[in-house]
């Protein structure tokens, strides 16, 4: 069920990876849900839920959840749009906390044509890119419960495959 309007569409194969994503256990275990996957990776919605598993010590859904909640999208979207020829990791992350979380939250992780432009571009000219990408989690009135800033690094992966080679040395 999408959470957001989209022109993108979520054929058989994206609800298997859906189902897929729910499964597994370092999500099933955050208590978030993949609601939405497109055909072309470019955009997931996610709904976090306040319940007896996100719920902390006083009432409303714990920080880690919310973290746990996020980490991976972007990550897994980049490395199935780019492709093979690229190797893509998470790097680091930042939260702001704006209010604390008392009901379902979703979240919207959308992959942009200027993004990837913005990034083959730069890994085309240096090898390898760093790019900071935001997502906040909000509730369906639109208020912004927690901002996440994810950096991602991508690299070609034959000079990240060499650069390696050197490190071991």
């Amino acid at each position: 069920m999408k959470q957001f309007q989209t022109d993108r569409n979520e054929g058989i194969r994206s609800k298997l990876r859906r189902l897929t994503f729910n499964l597994f256990p370092a999500i099933r275990g955050t208590g978030v849900w993949v609601s939405f996957i497109s055909d072309d990776y470019r955009e997931i919605h996610i709904r976090l839920p306040l319940s007896w598993r996100t719920r902390n010590y006083v009432g409303t859904v714990f920080g880690g959840s919310i973290y746990a909640a996020t980490d991976p999208f972007y990550m897994v979207q980049l490395m199935n749009i780019l492709g093979k020829e690229f190797v893509v990791w998470d790097k680091a992350a930042t939260i702001k906390f704006k209010k604390p979380i008392k009901k379902s939250v979703v979240a919207r992780f959308l992959i942009t044509d200027e993004i990837l432009t913005e990034i083959k571009e730069n890994v085309a000219d240096k090898n390898s890119y760093t790019i900071d990408l935001p997502v906040s989690l909000q509730d369906k009135e639109g208020t912004v419960y927690a901002e996440i800033v994810k950096t991602i690094y991508i690299a070609d992966k034959s000079y990240y495959q060499a650069k390696r080679k050197n490190d071991r040395k």
